[in-house]
């Protein structure tokens, strides 16, 4: 599929930008200078994103293009990475007035919580935001509050979860259990711990051997419990 921006914009090599993973320097220089001199250029830059199993980005493209995006960025791994290459060149890229427009929300974030903070980044920076399939466009109003919604709905999950662990620590401490990992002590046959301490007593077989026999994992474990008792 041809790409728009390569030949709307003088002195581009499409080529080149895409083997070296960023857009050309003087392309971004041309952007800011517009910007810089006062008029905003509002471009649309699209974001495409195939993970390695994929066979290609046809849906994705045909979907940017009828936007008409001006610049198109295209990263070829998982969007759990956080090193996406084109992802990171794009934002380097964008300027106040810019739209990023993405085919799906799941193409941009590799998380909730990491697509609702690279918006709301975005928006500190008066770039606007438009997800095709979710028809999200947060240079209206209503797209502006649904990411709001999404912000809220995001940490009032992370406070249910953190008063759920913590009334479930509280629970077992009112039943005498201390939060945690249990120690090795507590996971320990008492008959062994006890052999230990004899055979070690002994001095008649090495500790690796006494660890052996008993069922030592750690050497820590073996003189906290068998060597060093008189500290505990």
């Amino acid at each position: 599929m041809k790409t728009l921006c390569a030949s709307s914009l003088p002195g581009l090599d499409s080529q080149a930008s895409q083997m070296q993973g960023r857009p050309p320097q003087e392309l971004i220089d041309h952007h800011a200078d517009t910007v810089s001199e006062g008029v905003k250029t509002r471009m649309k830059i699209g974001y495409m994103r195939i993970s390695k199993g994929e066979q290609t980005t046809a849906l994705q493209e045909d979907a940017l293009a009828t936007t008409l995006c001006e610049k198109t960025f295209r990263d070829v791994m998982s969007g759990a990475k956080d090193d996406r290459p084109q992802f990171l060149a794009m934002l380097e890229f964008a300027r106040p007035g810019d739209t990023i427009v993405v085919w799906r929300l799941d193409r941009l974030g590799r998380s909730l919580r990491h697509l609702i903070d690279t918006v709301m980044d975005l928006q500190k920076r008066e770039i606007n935001f438009l997800s095709l399939t979710e028809n999200i466009d947060t240079s209206t109003p209503g797209g502006k509050f649904t990411f709001h919604l999404f912000g809220a709905l995001a940490e009032m999950e992370r406070d249910m979860i953190r008063q759920r662990t913590q009334a479930g620590l509280d629970a077992a401490r009112a039943r005498g259990r201390k939060g945690g990992r249990p120690q090795a002590i507590d996971t320990m046959d008492p008959k062994k711990l006890q052999r230990a301490k004899e055979l070690y007593a002994k001095k008649e077989m090495t500790v690796p051997d006494i660890m052996k026999l008993t069922g030592f994992k750690s050497k820590d474990t073996f003189y906290k419990y068998v060597v060093n008792t008189d500290v505990h």
